[in-house]
């Protein structure tokens, strides 16, 4: 009875010890895993604009406090709007990019996060895949803006993400983020997009891969950049254009689809120059309810591409319709 209680105690202990052994392995698979989040839904849509094809790339999402965010908006509005469109605070914002086809050349609109916020995005380069792409094959990135939501994914830890690419940033922009005197006179809030800009812009500009351009010309054929500024100084868009169709990458012109269509005049925290930002806004909403082209958003749902309805003194977006061509 003695040695059946002993050797009972002897197999629970060691059935424990395994268990525990499991469950340990268990513990660092699933955080190795939460380390490497991959997308569960599909990571790219494909559209003809003319000549060209289009291809959305999901970076990810993630969730954005609007109460905590937005700015000017009138009372209730926030919550109205969000029921309004069946969604609730906090908001799952998509963080996209662009691979626009023309030939032989592959150029990249904006290039996503990389790991700057977690796991839940970062994810383009696992799209650019799943389209048949490789990082190396891209010729060009054209940047709306420097914040490193749009230009972390140009850099892969030390290396460069695009090695083979030329990254196109307006005269604008790179002499606002990479002025000492810009820096010096920015409030706190701004001053960790300097040191941003530094990392993710700052190797290609030494490797003299950064082409800076100003307005008035096209960049490639078809391809031209319209100064839409207010979000940050040099803020541009990319207006693509063949055989009479037509579609704006307008980066941040939007965040939240939800309220800044009900109301343009609401902006957002990140937004350096608040006032213009909503000017601009108003603005290209307007010419593009006016004019009917395709419009793409970095943060609007993904895959962010449609055409902007007016409505009244507000607007509406109109998701393209899918289709398997």
């Amino acid at each position: 009875m003695k040695h059946s209680n002993h050797a009972y105690k002897a197999f629970f202990r060691a059935t424990v010890a395994v268990l525990f052994s499991i469950s340990t392995l268990l513990t660092a698979s699933f955080s190795a895993s939460a380390q490497n989040l991959s997308l569960t839904q599909a990571g790219y849509y494909h559209l003809n604009i003319g000549d060209f094809e289009v291809t959305a790339l999901s970076d990810g999402t993630v969730p954005q406090n609007l109460h905590q965010l937005l700015k000017n908006a009138k009372p209730g509005e926030i919550d109205r709007q969000l029921k309004e469109n069946f969604q609730t605070d906090p908001v799952e914002l998509s963080v996209n990019a662009y691979l626009i086809k023309s030939g032989d050349q592959l150029i990249l609109v904006d290039a996503g996060t990389a790991g700057a916020y977690g796991p839940t995005l970062g994810h383009l380069t696992e799209s650019l895949a799943h389209a048949g792409y490789k990082p190396e094959q891209i010729n060009a990135v054209l940047i709306t803006h420097i914040h490193i939501d749009h230009t972390g994914g140009l850099m892969n830890g030390e290396n460069l993400t695009f090695p083979n690419a030329t990254i196109y940033i307006s005269k604008p922009e790179v002499d606002f983020w990479f002025n000492p005197e810009s820096k010096a006179k920015a409030p706190e809030s701004l001053k960790t997009y300097f040191a941003q800009a530094e990392a993710t812009v700052g190797p290609y500009l030494k490797a003299g891969k950064v082409k800076i351009f100003t307005y008035g010309a096209e960049l490639f054929p078809g391809i031209t950049p319209v100064a839409t500024p207010g979000h940050t100084p040099g803020h541009t868009s990319y207006l693509v254009e063949s055989k009479s169709q037509m579609i704006m990458f307008f980066g941040d012109i939007m965040h939240v689809a939800a309220v800044q269509l009900a109301d343009p005049a609401v902006t957002i925290v990140y937004d350096v120059d608040q006032q213009t930002a909503a000017i601009q806004r108003k603005k290209t909403f307007a010419d593009a309810a006016k004019n009917g082209y395709w419009v793409a958003g970095d943060h609007l749902s993904y895959p962010g591409i449609g055409h902007i309805r007016a409505n009244g003194v507000s607007y509406v977006f109109v998701p393209a319709n899918y289709s398997i061509k």
